[in-house]
């Protein structure tokens, strides 16, 4: 069977306009509403964990790539949603998160994360060596360097794939990413004036050194499994910042994909872009548009929603107190949000509630603030919420509720909002 996102290729070398949302979290809510709506809509769900959600050693969600994998299977499942459907990634695979070891150490660990990945039946795979490790000199790597680095987890991931198909046959072989000109993984950590997007020279010394270097490590016919090179195209969002995208400051980029019709662009960092920008993307050739903070985001101010509606419908002293309780987590365990949000005492007070960066994903899956959300919605359905109430607190999503599109149910309406960020990627690659 073809891969899904080559497929995707074909029809655009054949001139159609059309694209994918690459989802990339691991909070489960998240995950059931995009495999829902995947269902629903009959299109493929690309699902995506980072290295330092899911890797070897657990990452922050305690999950092996084998976990990862088999969780969101088991959720498509449960939707009803067929396998061949589902196309989960690995982002930033590389030396993400050791980058404090030196060279041989990092790079040993980052080829055990690939294959792993790709051995657990992850089939798109981002090799992201272009983050700096202990022993490297002063100074920007060399794509020659990134190159040769990438050669090596492509050969990692490819063993890993062999070894899966020893055992599944019908396995398909996995398509890979290359390049990472964009911030670190999560939106930028300080308020930025300007953008500088992507040469056009250097996305083509890109492909070119890559395309050698393979040819020389060899594994030439492996560029023909590369399908995307990631971009800075003008897009980025910081605490309360967003850059929207700029199709005459990107027109050159876009151009130069002319000359590679193997490849599109890859778009990190495209949450809480307007629809129409990120169409615009999409039509661009920036064909897989990104997207994780913005998701937990619209989670995030769902619940915030219901947990406000709680304190006028529920007695106090029955409460779940969500926004409370969430709060003295991250203040408990501060690490996933200090380094990123800056200023005073009232100014990361407010960071840690609405923040683009949302680092609040970090503290939603931790047992108490779960078992906090879950007496959130166990309340809301003993105490129901009455419809103009919902109106004043979630005004888009109760006219979903009105029109019979959703049940008027706690959880479904926290997933909502997840779904109406979704909803902007759907319009955005749909023909």
């Amino acid at each position: 069977m073809k891969h899904a996102l080559q497929e995707m290729m074909e029809r655009r070398k054949a001139g159609e306009k059309c694209g994918i949302p690459s989802y990339c979290s691991a909070n489960p809510l998240v995950l059931e509403i995009a495999l829902r709506r995947a269902k629903e809509q009959n299109t493929p769900v690309l699902i995506e964990a980072t290295a330092n959600q899911v890797n070897q050693y657990g990452g922050y969600t305690g999950m092996l790539p084998k976990d990862f994998y088999k969780m969101v299977l088991d959720m498509a499942a449960k939707e009803g949603l067929p396998e061949h459907q589902v196309i989960l990634a690995g982002d930033h695979l590389g030396p993400l998160t050791w980058q404090d070891l030196p060279e041989k150490e990092a790079m040993s660990r980052s080829e055990e994360l690939v294959y792993q990945f790709t051995r657990a039946g992850f089939t798109k795979i981002h090799l992201d060596t272009s983050m700096k490790v202990a022993d490297d000199p002063e100074g920007l790597l060399s794509t020659e360097t990134i190159a040769r680095r990438g050669a090596k987890l492509y050969k990692a991931s490819m063993r890993g794939y062999e070894e899966l198909k020893a055992e599944k046959p019908d396995a398909i072989r996995p398509v890979f990413v290359i390049g990472s000109e964009v911030p670190i993984p999560g939106g930028a950590q300080e308020a930025e004036d300007t953008l500088e997007v992507t040469s056009p020279d250097a996305f083509r010394d890109t492909v070119a050194t890559y395309k050698r270097v393979f040819e020389e490590s060899g594994i030439g016919d492996g560029w023909n499994d590369v399908i995307a090179v990631v971009v800075q195209p003008g897009v980025e969002f910081g605490d309360d910042q967003v850059f929207l995208y700029d199709h005459d400051a990107a027109t050159k980029l876009c151009g130069a994909l002319a000359d590679y019709p193997e490849v599109c662009f890859e778009g990190h960092s495209t949450d809480y872009q307007s629809a129409e920008c990120l169409k615009n993307m999409v039509t661009d050739g920036i064909a897989i548009l990104k997207v994780g903070p913005a998701l937990t985001y619209g989670l995030r101010e769902a619940l915030f929603s219901l947990s406000l509606m709680e304190k006028e419908l529920v007695p106090k002293e029955k409460r779940a107190n969500f926004i409370e309780v969430l709060e003295k987590a991250m203040l408990d365990e501060p690490g996933n949000w200090k380094k990123h949000y800056h200023g005073d005492e009232k100014q990361l007070a407010l960071a840690r509630k609405y923040s683009f960066s949302d680092r609040a994903r970090y503290y939603i899956g931790q047992p108490v603030v779960t078992e906090a959300m879950n007496k959130l919605f166990a309340n809301l359905k003993e105490y129901p919420i009455p419809m103009n109430m919902l109106h004043q607190y979630m005004p888009i999503t109760y006219n979903k509720v009105r029109d019979g599109e959703i049940a008027l149910d706690p959880k479904e309406l926290a997933m909502d909002g997840v779904s109406n960020f979704m909803a902007d990627y759907e319009y955005a690659v749909a023909q």
